[in-house]
């Protein structure tokens, strides 16, 4: 599993884009993690499933009310990561009201998710690979903090419990 002080792994992340921008089509669009982390700080929070309940209703929510507090000390992005293709992470984006907020990418493949050493294995509950919960401060690539929930838990990866370590 991935610790604090390592740099984070290389591998592709997907956004659905809803607006054009230079080099960016509308639809999914492929993101490198090295070349979207550079020279950055972003809040990075995971989760096992788009449109699950605690995610939906606890986890997303978290980040849109406390983004002003969260910038403010100086993150450039937050980033909500699901084993989701993007089209499914698009739909939940507009649902939750993320706006431009967070950024939600899809890791589809698990490939993000397995390089870290955070995935968790709920083929026996019908959902195949998902992501663990978990949240990251990371700089220039380089994780700062690491928070992993408990099994079943939901106390260490929330937005406000972020703030705090920043």
């Amino acid at each position: 599993m991935i610790a604090v002080g390592q740099k984070l792994p290389n591998a592709t992340l997907y956004e659905f884009l809803d607006e054009a921008s230079e080099g960016c089509a509308i639809g999914p669009n492929a993101f490198e993690v090295e070349k979207l982390t550079a020279g950055k700080k972003i809040v990075i929070f995971a989760l096992p499933g788009a449109f699950t309940p605690t995610c939906s209703a606890k986890h997303v929510p978290s980040y849109v009310e406390h983004f002003d507090a969260i910038k403010a000390k100086g993150v450039d992005e937050i980033w909500c990561i699901s084993v989701n293709d993007p089209f499914v992470m698009g739909a939940w984006g507009r649902d939750q009201k993320v706006g431009n907020k967070i950024r939600m990418l899809g890791d589809g493949s698990a490939e993000f998710t397995k390089k870290l050493g955070l995935e968790l294995d709920l083929a026996t509950r019908g959902f195949g690979v998902r992501s663990d919960r978990y949240a990251m401060i990371v700089e220039d690539g380089v994780v700062k903090t690491l928070d992993r929930e408990a099994p079943g838990k939901f106390e260490v990866s929330d937005a406000a419990s972020v703030l705090k370590q920043l």
